[in-house]
């Protein structure tokens, strides 16, 4: 009898530990900021003053922003971990409305996309959060984020009042606000200030569209400051009543902080984004900024009171289609890797402007601690896989939806595929019949590349800058081919409604247009890439036909370990690891390696598939360290 009284007085007493622990972790969630001090969450951030202010106390946002739409979700704790050791107080993410809604009425917010689960991860950290929802936001990616599906409408006017594009908003919002509402500062959550758009002032269409968003996140519950962001020349036609504009930049010029302090006098100055590195394009060169750059010129925000975001503190991959492009002043493509030369790598790794920073945050906060660094992961160089089966695209269109027979060419988005959605992403087939050879004109409608064929022979490309091809003679009736890949839409600039792609018109042989298509969608999804398990592969021989894919293995023994593909002898195409889509590669670089992070890896076999265009070494190599080219300083 004693010493069941004596267990059950320790029963209560790790109980009731176990209860205070509970408690304390509540009260800290809802009650304290990240910094640690108690407050009444009745305010939130102001901006009435030269000086921000949180619950009436002076507050710099030092802000960093990495995106959980491009960070394996088993990595997300690691990324912000490392923020938060380097000194940031406060997490900024965009929300992208292309990947939540890729199809209308059907909305993922789940897995890698579950922006609550990453919100509340960000609380639990410490981190305060700056919501960046759009739902333009540019930010390198495809149509800026924008769903391609909006483009099915041949009148939408994007980012505008025009009623079709505004419908699609509400719809989106009403899935995504309430899910972001309870995260706000005054209801318990890390949500300080949201952003209206992004950067309306480089576009700047319509009048009515910027109150029509602010009016949709505020009728939802949104009741945190609200924030603008453009470059210094568009910072008027950019904002909004009741916002506060923030500024982008890279260099701070005196002249470009003064200009925002005379549109908007006695309010605080932010640095919205400070771009800490560039993104790249295929066929340029790989663009960095010094490290002692970006302290230098860090340290003078610091110094003059400002807040500021950097961004990207971590940047992160674009995997599978993701990447966007620029149209002007000619149209080049973005690279998968978005490492932006960003004080943490693609992979997640320390650089020399994590050091600088994480040494001038300490300094600033007068030697106050930060927390230890999270330990670095292991890099693993794989043995080499071996491609040992192929398959030609020929014999994998059986795979695909049901062909569509139109007179004339149909563009990706308008294909009646994906439930009526049209095709996002990917390669679309384009199949005629000639009698003849001669001159093949592309009018400037191939959108963006096009190999073409004639009876599955490779006989040339086009381009956009590439607007005829030779068709040799030859007799009777033949099969013309046309694969054309959406390289990717541009993301920023007055053309967004025009970023249909596939063939947006006539091709034209000697003069004349053809006619009668039968039309492929190869967008590639991981239900297709699932589904050619069951296509009729063959051993790979010496002389495979293009374009095809090629059928490897990868082992990976234990744990596995990031790692970095390179593809040395192939030429141009898209890698599938265990189904998932982990991007393009191109020879002509400068990324000549793509980022595999070891959660996409299961351990032992796994099953590496790459679709090539035209010409492959068949073996894929695997590096501990990763290759994005030759480097050029951003000037």
């Amino acid at each position: 009898m004693v010493v069941l009284r004596i267990r059950n007085a320790h029963k209560r007493k790790y109980a009731l530990i176990c209860l205070c622990i509970v408690g304390f972790l509540m009260y800290r969630y809802l009650r304290m900021p990240a910094g640690g001090r108690r407050m009444s969450r009745k305010v939130g951030l102001s901006a009435n003053s030269s000086q921000l202010t949180l619950e009436g106390e002076a507050f710099q946002i030092l802000g960093g922003s990495i995106h959980y739409f491009r960070v394996p979700r088993a990595y997300w704790r690691d990324r912000l971990m490392k923020m938060k050791a380097c000194g940031i107080n406060t997490l900024t993410t965009y929300v992208p409305w292309n990947l939540h809604q890729p199809e209308r009425g059907v909305f993922n917010f789940h897995i890698q996309l579950d922006l609550e689960a990453y919100i509340n991860l960000a609380a639990e950290l410490g981190l305060w959060v700056i919501l960046r929802p759009g739902p333009y936001i540019s930010s390198e990616l495809d149509l800026g984020g924008l769903p391609s599906w909006l483009l099915r409408d041949e009148s939408m006017r994007l980012r505008t009042t025009y009623p079709g594009f505004t419908e699609a908003v509400n719809t989106f919002f009403d899935k995504l606000i309430p899910k972001v509402v309870p995260l706000q500062f005054k209801k318990g959550g890390p949500i300080i200030a949201v952003q209206v758009e992004n950067e309306y002032g480089s576009f700047a269409k319509d009048e009515g569209y910027m109150p029509f968003i602010k009016e949709a996140l505020q009728s939802r519950g949104i009741s945190e400051l609200l924030l603008t962001s453009d470059i210094h020349n568009t910072l008027k036609s950019g904002g909004v009543d009741g916002a506060v504009r923030t500024v982008k930049l890279q260099k701070l010029n005196q002249r470009h902080i003064q200009h925002l302090a005379a549109i908007q006098p006695n309010s605080p100055t932010m640095v919205m984004d400070y771009w800490t590195g560039w993104y790249d394009m295929w066929g340029d060169l790989h663009h960095v900024l010094p490290p002692e750059d970006t302290v230098s010129t860090v340290r003078e925000i610091l110094r003059r009171g400002m807040s500021f975001n950097l961004y990207m503190f971590h940047g992160g991959s674009s995997f599978g289609f993701m990447s966007g492009a620029l149209g002007h002043p000619s149209y080049k493509s973005l690279v998968s890797s978005y490492d932006y030369d960003a004080p943490l790598t693609e992979a997640g790794e320390y650089t020399p402007k994590y050091h600088l920073l994480r040494d001038l945050f300490s300094r600033y906060n007068r030697g106050e601690s930060f927390p230890d660094m999270p330990a670095l992961r292991n890099k693993e160089a794989y043995e080499p896989a071996i491609m040992y089966q192929h398959l030609s695209l020929w014999d994998a269109l059986s795979f695909t939806e049901r062909p569509f027979k139109s007179v004339r060419p149909v563009n990706m988005e308008n294909l009646p595929v994906n439930n009526g959605n049209g095709q996002s992403y990917g390669y679309t087939l384009y199949e005629t019949t000639i009698t003849s050879g001669g001159l093949l004109r592309s009018g400037g409608n191939v959108r963006d590349r096009a190999l073409v064929f004639v009876d599955r022979r490779y006989i040339g490309l086009f381009k956009r800058q590439s607007v005829e091809l030779a068709v040799p003679d030859g007799k009777g009736r033949r099969t013309l081919s046309l694969l054309v890949e959406n390289c990717g839409r541009v993301h920023q600039g007055k053309d967004l409604d025009t970023q249909r792609k596939g063939l947006v018109g006539d091709i034209l042989l000697n003069h004349i247009p053809l006619q009668d298509f039968t039309i492929y969608s190869l967008d590639m999804k991981p239900s297709f890439i699932d589904s050619l398990y069951q296509a009729p592969w063959k051993t790979l021989t010496e002389a495979p036909s293009f374009p095809g894919f090629f059928m490897g293995r990868l082992f990976a023994f234990g744990y596995p370990s990031d790692t970095f593909l390179k593809l040395p002898g192939w030429e141009k195409g898209v890698v599938f690891i265990n189904g998932l889509n982990l991007g393009r590669y191109w020879s002509i670089g400068p990324q000549q390696t793509l980022y595999l992070p070891g959660p996409f890896l299961n351990s032992g076999i796994n099953q590496l598939i790459v679709f090539e265009e035209l010409e492959g070494d068949y073996k894929v190599h695997f590096e501990y360290t990763p290759d994005l080219g030759m480097a050029a300083d951003i000037q």
